[in-house]
């Protein structure tokens, strides 16, 4: 194995997951980021892992942040760390005992993270830092040596505008910011006054460990991904690093040197994806609708991390998959409209970007979802954390241990508890370590471009701090899952929250006091069959006024293509346990209430 056949990228899911898609507070500048670097070296209790009082007391303390902003960055990096599910699970069940803010913040002491990883992940908040040049030019100015974009690279940055599922972004943002993520990790004593790396610095292979969150590779095609660390400091690359052996440490200007040149885009990422993925197959979908949409995976050759599916441009149509296919991937749902999308297994994280009058049904999101540009879209989902920004009129019934993350550019966002169930969904909960308590689902944090927003009746002072309203209990309904899959679960988990419930049982007693009354009018025989005409008529009517005559339709099972010429030689074949219809005639005849 050659030094320049290793290729060293960065890894996706901390830029995906870690980094919010907001500006991040001036406190978390390289400035104050270098002062930290060393306070934490030379402090007892802060090296090598630093806990969540010792951050709270640099953060609110020394950086002057807000105590939920503290929380919220230390809880998104946990997020982040490889928890067994059992573990999780425990630490749901800690949380859910706590009854007083004293005992939630002793539960939260337990808490640590590996220190330096933790220092890298507060810098890369910066990827979403908005630049003055960039906001007056655009793009970057226009250069005779620049490449003409190729399609594949069109396609990718239309279908990654944000950052965080860019990966030439987070190629552009380390081979920008390598050298000062290098400083960072250097100790105290081989630093000058002003926290930069003095003149023959060296840092440590325990301190390059923590840059294996950012940087993974491989020896070669077709090789084991490998973190960034190991790569460095055997095999062909220990001799261009200066890596020593008898004081594991690499000369720190060696080492950027070697770094810079090893760099390369993400072989896993959305660029490659959208160029080379397998197309997936769906037990749902209705001939000559799918031909503009999108729908292609990595799942078959990407690592654990790096598995993603994308879903382009699904126009007027229904789409179901349960299938191990999507078991651990990022998800990202993409310009689709007028659709009903269900994707039924246990995922790592989803991202619904610039979609417009769909429903969107999730299994348990192991991280989380982000909600970006949307408009009238309805979401629901157990995740471990839910994110808005920049939507408007959407609706969303989730169930999280996390408080909902609201960012800028909000306007009409509903938060509604979770209000389904499928068959498999308690498995697939504790498969990625999901409860039905805490469940921070009413109680959304709102982030706005000047930090933390006080949320208030008045939304002339912020407007930010009135983009949303919890749903109330006469518009609640709950929402039926149309299709038969094995498992046990056969209700809502956990149950919904007293008000719902009794607006709930209510509304079913309506439907006996209706059902009641028809019974003690003792209509003869052509009166029935002129009262279920006209009901059947109205029904009929508000179907097509409220657009759920389409959902209906678009539930009804249409002859599928053969496999050849639907999906191409690449395209893989439906699961024998993909979703299946039911038949939707009897849900429209026993009550017509939207589901």
């Amino acid at each position: 194995m050659e030094a320049d056949s290793v290729s060293i990228w960065p890894r996706m899911e901390p830029f995906l997951l870690g980094a919010l898609q907001v500006a991040p507070p001036s406190k978390l500048s390289l400035h104050y980021l270098r002062k930290m670097a060393t306070y934490v070296r030379t402090r007892d209790g802060c090296f090598p892992t630093l806990g969540w009082a010792m951050w709270r007391h640099i953060a609110c303390g020394k950086l002057q942040l807000p105590d939920d902003l503290a929380w919220l960055y230390f809880e998104t990096f946990d997020l982040l760390t490889g928890h067994a599910p059992e573990e999780r699970l425990e630490w749901a069940e800690s949380l859910s005992q706590c009854s007083s803010q004293s005992q939630l913040d002793h539960q939260r002491s337990k808490l640590s993270v590996d220190t330096l990883q933790f220092l890298l992940f507060l810098y890369i908040q910066q990827l979403n830092r908005v630049s003055l040049r960039t906001s007056l030019i655009g793009e970057e100015w226009p250069s005779h040596r620049a490449r003409s974009p190729s399609s594949s690279d069109r396609e990718a940055k239309t279908s990654s505008q944000n950052k965080n599922w860019d990966d030439q972004a987070h190629l552009s943002f380390v081979q920008s910011h390598l050298g000062e993520m290098l400083e960072l990790l250097v100790e105290p004593g081989q630093l000058s006054g002003s926290g930069q790396a003095i003149r023959d610095s060296q840092i440590s292979l325990e301190a390059v460990r923590g840059l294996s969150l950012l940087l993974e590779g491989s020896g070669g095609h077709g090789r084991a991904v490998q973190p960034v660390h190991r790569l460095l400091s055997k095999g062909p690359l220990q001799a261009q690093t200066g890596y020593s052996t008898l004081s594991r440490s690499f000369p720190l200007q060696q080492l950027l040197s070697c770094l810079r040149h090893s760099l390369t885009l993400h072989p896993f990422g959305i660029t490659a994806c959208l160029r080379s993925g397998k197309k997936l197959a769906w037990a749902q979908q209705v001939e000559g609708a799918m031909k503009r949409a999108k729908i292609a995976r990595n799942t078959h050759t990407a690592p654990v991390g790096s598995k993603m599916v994308l879903m382009s441009q699904v126009f007027k149509q229904t789409l179901a998959k349960d299938s191990d296919k999507l078991t651990g991937a990022n998800i990202k749902i993409h310009r689709c409209s007028d659709a009903f999308i269900y994707l039924l297994s246990p995922l790592r994280s989803v991202s619904v970007d610039k979609c417009r009058d769909s429903t969107v049904v999730l299994g348990p999101v192991e991280t989380s979802v982000h909600i970006h540009s949307c408009e009238n879209v309805r979401v629901v989902c157990v995740a471990g954390r839910v994110t808005v920004a920049a939507s408007s009129h959407c609706i969303l019934h989730v169930l999280t241990p996390t408080r909902p993350l609201l960012l800028p550019g909000n306007t009409d966002i509903t938060l509604g508890p979770f209000h389904t169930h499928y068959p498999c969904l308690e498995d697939h909960m504790a498969s990625v370590g999901l409860a039905v308590v805490p469940n921070a689902w009413d109680r959304p944090l709102l982030l706005g471009a000047e930090g933390l927003v006080t949320p208030s009746l008045s939304s002339s002072s912020n407007p930010d701090s009135a983009c949303y309203r919890l749903l109330p209990p006469a518009e609640f309904h709950s929402l039926v899952v149309p299709f038969q899959m094995e498992g046990d679960t056969c209700e809502v988990p956990g149950g919904v929250p007293p008000p719902y419930q009794g607006a709930l049982e209510e509304k079913q007693q309506r439907i006996q006091n209706w059902q009641k009354t028809v019974m003690e009018a003792q209509l003869n025989k052509e009166q029935r069959r002129q009262f279920q005409d006209l009901v059947e008529h109205k029904f009929h009517e508000w179907l097509l006024e409220t657009g759920h005559r389409q959902e209906l339709d678009s539930l009804i099972p249409a002859a599928l293509p053969s496999q050849e010429s639907s999906n191409g030689p690449a395209g893989d074949s439906p699961r024998a346990n993909d979703a299946k219809h039911v038949a939707t005639r009897r849900a429209v005849e026993q009550t017509p209430m939207p589901c």
